[in-house]
This record gives structure tokens, C-alpha cells and sequence, in this order.
């Protein structure tokens, strides 16, 4: 029997590396994508089959998922969506390209990649979907609002999909992690640095702050957990007969699930103003 395939874009570091590992090592044929091609060297010299894959570029996810058809026969069980970054900033503050990029890498990029790879489970009659969405998909907190409004508008997306793709065998799953051990802090800083003008903002009192914090070498959140966590839940949506819609990772998405069905909104507000720093 062949192995079951699975393609993981942002594979580079953090979350999507951990996957592409730990499910290589379960038995998996997994396509581990990056952006960089330094980085593609590098996982294909550790052993994995990598290939770059840029989301912003829609020749680039064509090429991708033409190479992978090719190596399997045009079969392809599952994929995760996972490749993304933060976007730090106050709304007012984000320009409109600003906003636009955040979406192309978090949104419309997977869903590029995701139209093209629904035709091929259709036509073998199943297939795995699954999205590395966040606690940042349910709840907001200050001055990440283009992440924020990324994640929330994947998981409409995604619960809408989920509702069309009902009498098929091909199962869509949300997994929404709170704090994972990752380079999201640094590369939310390279983002910081090149589209956020502080010293013209209404908030540049507090974006004083939010440097330091950016710029923390091992700074630790709490309850953050290691992407093992999140490769746990990954596992679970690939291999159960009956995976579950959302997937929880981390004390503090279970905890704002909670607190946003049974709180009023004003005091919700006020605990996600205090959690968000």
C-alpha cells in the first residue's frame, strides 16, 4: 500500500517544520514546503522531500502542486495549511497594502492552493483538509488586527467550505493554537519594521513597548506549549474517522472559548485588553 501523502506549506521553522517531521517519522509521504530556497535546501539535505512553494505567487503554487501530482500519480490525501506571519500594528496604523499582504499569505494564498488540490480529492473520493488557524480566529486582541481579521475571515471561510463539502469523503478541520513555540515573534518584528511608522502615530507611547517585547530574544508567553501540541491535533484530524471541526491547542483557547460564551462583551473586552499587552 502506497503512503498516505500530505502537503505542509511553512515548513521552515516552528509548527510546520515539527509536522513535516513528526508525521515523516509516523509513516507519511509529505511534501514540506518553503518560501526560501535556502530553506527547501535545507530540509531536502535533512532527509525530507521539500519544495519551495510561495504563497503570494500563484505561478509558484501552480509549480508546487504540478510537481507533486507528477510524483504521486495525481493523487494527494491531505494537506496543511499552515504557512503564515503576523502583521503587528494598531488598525489605523496599517496602510491598505499592508492589510492586502497579510491577507495573500493567510488567506488567499491558501485558498489558491486549496482549489487546486479540492479537484484532485474529489476525483480519488477523499482527502484530509486541514488549517493552522489561531485563538486570534475567535478573539481579538490590540494591535495585531491584521492577523486578527486574516484568522477570522479563514475560519468563515473554512466553516462555509466545511458545510459545502458535507455528503463527501473529504473532511476539513481548524486547529487554533494560543501560544506556540515559534519565529513568529521575529518575523512579526521584520514586519513591525517595514510597514509601521511609530514616531507619527497616536499610539507611539505604547509601540515603545511593543518593541522591547518584539525584540525579546527567549521570551516566553505563558502556557506556551511546544508545536508537538499542535502536531498532536494534526494527527487526530489526519487518522480518526470522524475528525473534529476545531481542534483546540493551549490553556488559553480553551479559556477565551468560555469566557466568549458566557461573558458579556464589555467584560470580555476588558480581559482581552489585559491579556494582550
Amino acid at each position: 500500500m502506497d503512503k498516505r501523502s500530505i502537503l505542509i506549506t511553512g515548513c521552515s521553522s516552528g509548527i510546520g517544520y515539527c509536522v513535516a517531521r513528526g508525521l515523516r517519522e509516523r509513516g507519511y509521504r509529505v511534501f514540506a514546503t518553503a518560501r526560501k530556497h535556502s530553506d527547501v535546501e535545507r530540509l531536502t539535505a535533512e532527509g525530507l522531500e521539500s519544495l519551495h512553494l510561495d504563497l503570494d505567487d500563484s505561478a509558484s503554487i501552480a509549480a508546487a502542486m504540478a510537481e507533486i501530482l507528477e510524483r504521486t500519480g495525481n493523487r494527494l490525501d491531505a494537506v496543511f495549511h499552515n504557512g503564515a506571519y503576523s502583521q503587528p500594528g494598531a488598525v489605523e496604523d496599517l496602510r491598505r497594502d499592508v492589510l492586502r499582504r497579510q491577507f495573500e499569505t493567510n488567506l488567499f494564498g491558501w485558498h489558491e492552493l486549496n482549489n487546486r488540490v479540492l479537484p484532485v480529492m474529489r476525483r480519488q473520493g477523499h482527502g484530509r483538509v486541514i488549517y493552522n488557524s489561531s485563538i486570534l480566529g475567535f478573539t481579538a486582541m490590540r494591535f495585531r488586527g491584521a492577523y486578527n481579521a486574516s484568522k477570522f475571515a479563514l475560519e468563515g471561510l473554512v466553516d462555509t467550505l466545511r458545510l459545502e463539502l458535507r455528503g463527501t469523503d473529504i473532511h476539513v478541520s481548524l486547529i487554533e493554537p494560543g501560544p506556540i513555540t515559534s519565529r513568529i515573534r521575529q518575523n512579526a518584528w521584520a514586519a513591525y519594521q517595514a510597514n509601521i511608522d511609530p514616531a507619527n502615530s497616536a499610539h507611539r507611547e505604547t509601540y515603545r513597548r511593543l518593541e522591547v517585547r518584539l525584540q525579546q530574544e527567549g521570551a516566553v508567553v505563558p502556557f506556551t506549549l511546544g508545536p508537538e501540541a499542535v502536531l498532536k491535533r494534526v494527527i487526530h484530524a489526519l487518522e480518526s474517522r470522524r475528525p473534529k471541526d476545531r481542534y483546540y491547542v493551549t490553556f488559553p483557547t480553551y479559556l477565551f472559548a468560555f469566557l466568549k460564551r458566557i461573558l458579556p462583551g464589555r467584560l470580555l473586552d476588558r480581559l482581552l485588553a489585559r491579556a494582550g499587552g
